[in-house]
């Protein structure tokens, strides 16, 4: 479910990216990812659809390209390997299985608004919290430097 005040957050992480000269990668349907594709598309991005189905017209109108894989859920690996790093905002279960399977390909997630999953081994947060767009999209870019 992605309610106005989680929509705004992800069409701002979205926007922030884009004037970043970086590329959106999400999962291409709709709530937060459709949120995040139309404001990183407003602001000039990229914005690139892993699709859990087979139709690439199922993805949101911002997506620009769209990769069906008509493999459901498990199209999350395909997404967190794609990217350097992941912005979860918010989510149930979908976004947790991508936190889990980024962290255990060793890919840096921040958190807007999203699970706490406590530290790791080294004691550092499974998933960086963020407390704004701003902040979710610098330490992203600090991540991949």
């Amino acid at each position: 479910m992605c309610d106005a005040a989680t929509w705004t957050l992800a069409a701002a992480v979205g926007r922030l990216i884009a004037e970043s000269n970086a590329v959106l990668v999400c999962g291409g349907l709709g709530g937060v990812m459709e949120a995040a594709c139309q404001g990183a598309a407003a602001a000039g991005g990229l914005t690139i659809g892993i699709l859990p189905g087979a139709d690439a017209r199922a993805a949101n109108t911002s997506v620009q390209v769209a990769i069906p894989t008509n493999m459901g859920h498990a199209r999350n690996v395909i997404i967190v390997q794609t990217a350097d790093v992941v912005i979860a905002i918010a989510g149930e279960y979908g976004t947790l299985s991508e936190i889990a399977l980024a962290r255990k390909i060793g890919r840096r997630v921040i958190g807007l608004h999203t699970w706490d999953l406590g530290m790791d081994a080294t004691h550092q947060p499974h998933v960086l919290p963020a407390n704004s767009p701003a902040e979710a999209v610098a330490l992203a870019l600090q991540a991949i430097q």
